[in-house]
């Protein structure tokens, strides 16, 4: 069994210590092929740092398709629905859109499903991993200026946007009656997201990654049971 991890830099591993983003060696996916041990099952990390549904679309021949998996594990978002702060910062009053609007990352989800299903490799698409809202705002109000306050109060706020992109991807996995792990679900449920998110308020630490990966691990088993019985994943 080959798994693809395929997605941005929640699957790549970064987390931010004391202001400095860095890679970690224990990421999801390879804390997820230590939980298989030195099985059957091979994880390929295929995550990209700012990589958005976008940029999946056209690196999935190269990143997916071409390593022959048995299955894809789909985690994107996060970056599709951010914003361009700096512009956000220049003019707080104006309209902004995020960077990936909705309906067109929508498009992205049911074109990666579409496309990885007809060459035979199951997807799995994760739910959006939570985010601290209060810490990210510090975060990013540091970086481009407390303007952008302005119109986050007015657009709803940075936990509106994510949440509002993760109802859309429940709603796709049920539409497209496609297999997913709730892995935002068990993250919050996991413990103090302080513990669990790292200091910019959107990358996971090293314990929210393990925790990411058991979640993984246990219900890809589950599903790998139902395969063996006939069900499939």
């Amino acid at each position: 069994m080959k798994i693809v991890c395929f997605g941005d830099s929640i699957t790549r591993g970064v987390t931010c210590i004391k202001g400095r983003l860095r890679i970690l060696k224990d990421n999801y996916p390879t804390v997820l092929q230590q939980y298989f041990g030195d099985s059957s099952t091979e994880i390929v990390n295929k995550g990209v740092f700012n990589d958005n549904s976008d940029l999946l679309v056209r690196r999935l021949d190269k990143d997916v398709i071409g390593e022959h998996p048995d299955a894809v594990l789909i985690c994107i978002g996060g970056n599709d629905c951010n914003f361009k702060w700096n512009e956000v910062a220049e003019k707080p009053d104006d309209t902004h859109v995020p960077v990936v609007p909705l309906e067109r990352y929508a498009n992205n989800i049911r074109h990666l499903v579409k496309t990885v299903k007809e060459q035979g490799i199951t997807p799995i698409l994760l739910t959006l991993p939570p985010l601290d809202p209060k810490r990210y705002y510090q975060s990013i109000s540091a970086r481009f200026g407390k303007s952008i306050g302005h119109w986050i109060g007015l657009s709803g706020g940075i936990e509106h946007w994510h949440g509002q992109y993760n109802r859309c991807l429940k709603k796709l996995i049920n539409q497209l009656n496609v297999p997913a792990i709730d892995v935002r679900t068990a993250i919050k449920k996991a413990g103090d997201l302080k513990d669990l998110i790292s200091d910019d308020g959107i990358h996971l630490t090293a314990e929210g990654y393990k925790v990411m990966a058991k979640t993984i691990y246990t219900d890809l088993t589950a599903q790998f049971a139902g395969q063996k019985a006939g069900s499939g994943i």
